[in-house]
């Protein structure tokens, strides 16, 4: 079944019609044609085809618009993924890379990522991390720790 944009209203052709010519950067362009060209009557695979967009996304904004209208096609800022590490585990692992090793009682003087990895896993304080995570995390609290001797906190 052939999908199209539902009948637009007086409003929400003079807003287009607006931020068309006005663009907006939370409103692409794109979005914008893809509801005119659906008005006019074209299907999805025309669109798809004139704006150089995948067929899926041309149909997620078209069902974006007939549910939300105008707004429905801004962007909108993605919440990201949720942290994997409690702030608790992380001042752990940040005080742990400034401990020495031998003051654990273990047989090195210095800690590599690989053994303060194994050092946290072995130690349940965390399930699992990665050698890039906990490099971030050193280098994120470096930077920070850099910024508050300076001043600029």
């Amino acid at each position: 079944m052939a999908l199209y944009t539902r009948k637009l209203k007086q409003h929400e052709r003079r807003a287009i019609e607006t931020h068309l010519s006005q663009p907006e950067e939370d409103l692409p362009f794109s979005r914008l044609q893809i509801i005119v060209l659906s008005a006019a009557g074209k299907r999805v695979p025309e669109i798809s085809q004139e704006i150089q967009l995948h067929p899926i996304n041309v149909r997620k904004w078209i069902h974006r618009f007939n549910r939300y209208g105008v707004d429905g096609l801004r962007s909108g800022k993605s919440p990201g993924r949720p942290p994997v590490f409690t702030d608790a585990q992380r001042d752990q692992i940040i005080s742990l890379a400034h401990t020495s090793p031998r003051a654990l009682g273990l047989h090195f003087t210095r800690w590599s990522l690989q053994r303060l990895r194994a050092y946290l896993i072995h130690h349940s304080i965390v399930e699992n991390i990665s050698i890039e995570t906990i490099r971030q995390l050193i280098h994120s609290n470096y930077r920070y720790d850099l910024a508050k001797e300076l001043g600029q906190d």
